[in-house]
């Protein structure tokens, strides 16, 4: 018996000298490398401000005294008294109540007035009777955020119809410096920074030192995302309503960027995919017609707010909506109601995959079934993961484009909204597709990005729902597609019949 062993033993050894066992067998699978980026792509920073969303401004300030948008820079601090605010008030029940990661505090608007005790000016909190000259909104909305895991941010108007300075270019931009340096020292991380290129047609002439303000910004404050017309991070988006343009790029040429440019609106909204810098595009708009708070003014209905939402996250783009605390330093009854209806009509609408249990394929996958880039990581609900075609298909030039379908759904499920996101993170790339639903067209667009939301005209049923990419730049990368039905629109119809 033992001497039978010892023959089985040296017969597999020699099989394994022969190479006809192969210990290799027993290894995992080399896994297929992602394909290369398609450039520019994100930051970290930007990554994390797109994955945002909705973001919130809150305009506040001697303006909110005075019944005006642009102030003089002529009113008494004695004016601003507040008596009851409450910055976590502002959160909780604005910021929060909305779905918001980030708030922005302007901080000095064009009149010059300083919502923190800045020492470079007499225009401020100091010398109000607020808090008895001893407040500091930034500095108790900055911890109010904090203490609540929501980020903060600072808006610094450059124009400032107050400082006797402006017009000095070397003077006004030194004082202008200290006032940012004593912005992104005192209160801890700040996320982002809003430059605001707006200023008087009669303004007295002032060169800015943009490229000092940027340098510092990123001295003092690392991982700080910088808005501007120009960027470097994010954009303006080229108008007030909340809209991007239905092509929306996050690249752009910044050379042909000039802060303050009216001429420059239409090439900021959509873009350019030729561009050779990642700078996306934010969407600031109020949720009442002005920007400050007016006693006259309410908030924009429930409807509206959807259709900002849709043409601006749906159109990669991140939402920066405007909600002013009143005189009395908190944010109004109204505005807070109306806050909680939209955050739960996005709930409602989004709350609910219909892709969910279904089943996906594509023209090809990168790596095979098992290479890391199935047409189901669409359906995973991670950003991070990502369907890619096969390096082949694009090596051979493909001009059928690609495709990517759903199945087995269920076809008693209505849908209305169908969305659709790239990996970002490697480069936005789609230039051209088309949606249809058991071989039916029901929608077509450009761009896609971060987020395409495209609604419907007429709900939809089916088993089958294809997305075909005519044209990208390389090959395209899905990290998402969602199915999902819209009720309010549904209603506005009906109350339209």
């Amino acid at each position: 018996m033992r001497s039978s062993w010892l023959r089985l033993i040296l017969l597999l050894h020699f099989l394994l000298l022969d190479g006809q066992i192969l210990p290799s067998q027993s290894k995992a699978a080399t896994p297929t490398p992602p394909p290369l980026p398609a450039l520019p792509v994100p930051s970290a920073a930007q990554l994390r401000w797109q994955r945002r969303e909705v973001i919130m401004f809150f305009h506040f300030g001697m303006n909110t005294f005075t019944d005006s948008e642009w102030g003089t820079g002529r009113e008494s601090p004695a004016i601003f008294d507040p008596a009851g605010l409450d910055a976590a008030q502002w959160i909780d029940d604005a910021a929060a109540a909305a779905g918001a990661s980030l708030v922005i505090l302007t901080a000095k608007h064009h009149d010059g007035f300083c919502l923190w005790p800045s020492r470079y000016t007499d225009h401020s909190v100091a010398r109000s009777p607020w808090r008895n000259g001893r407040g500091d909104v930034v500095r108790e909305l900055a911890d109010a955020a904090r203490a609540r895991g929501v980020d903060f941010g600072v808006y610094l108007s450059p124009w400032d119809r107050h400082e006797r300075t402006y017009g000095r270019d070397v003077e006004y931009n030194e004082f202008y410096m200290a006032q940012l340096r004593e912005l992104l020292t005192r209160y801890g991380t700040v996320s982002e920074i809003w430059f605001d290129g707006a200023k008087g047609k009669n303004a007295t002439n002032m060169t800015y030192y943009f490229e000092d303000w940027f340098e510092t910004v990123k001295q003092l404050q690392g991982s700080i995302n910088i808005f501007s017309d120009a960027g470097p991070d994010v954009r303006w988006v080229g108008d007030e309503s909340g809209f991007a343009g239905s092509t929306c790029w996050s690249t752009i040429n910044r050379t042909m960027l000039r802060i303050g440019d009216a001429g420059i609106v239409d090439y900021l909204n959509t873009g350019d995919p030729r561009g050779t810098d990642w700078v996306p595009p934010e969407c600031d708009v109020s949720i009442r017609p002005g920007w400050f708070w007016h006693k006259n003014e309410t908030a924009k209905p429930l409807s509206q707010l959807l259709d900002i939402y849709y043409k601006s996250v749906g159109r990669n783009c991140v939402l920066l909506l405007n909600v002013p605390p009143n005189s009395t330093g908190l944010i109004s009854k109204g505005d807070t109601v109306r806050l909680r209806e939209f955050r739960s009509a996005i709930e409602t609408i989004f709350g609910t995959d219909f892709a969910k249990g279904s089943k996906a394929k594509a023209s090809s996958q990168r790596g095979g079934d098992g290479g890391g880039f199935a047409a189901s990581n669409v359906l995973d609900g991670d950003d991070d993961t990502f369907w890619a075609p096969k390096a082949e298909e694009v090596s051979r030039g493909e001009t059928q484009g690609y495709w990517i379908e759903l199945s087995e759904l269920n076809p008693w499920s209505r849908f209305n909204v169908i969305r659709i996101q790239e990996a970002i993170a490697m480069g936005q790339r789609i230039r051209s597709h088309f949606v249809f639903v058991d071989g039916a067209a029901v929608g077509n667009g450009t761009t896609v990005g971060h987020k395409r939301l495209h609604r419907l005209e007429t709900a939809a049923c089916g088993r089958t729902v294809r997305i075909w990419i005519a044209e990208s730049r390389g090959p395209p990368l899905l990290s998402e597609v969602g199915l999902h039905f819209d009720p309010f629109v549904e209603q506005s119809k009906n109350r339209a019949k």
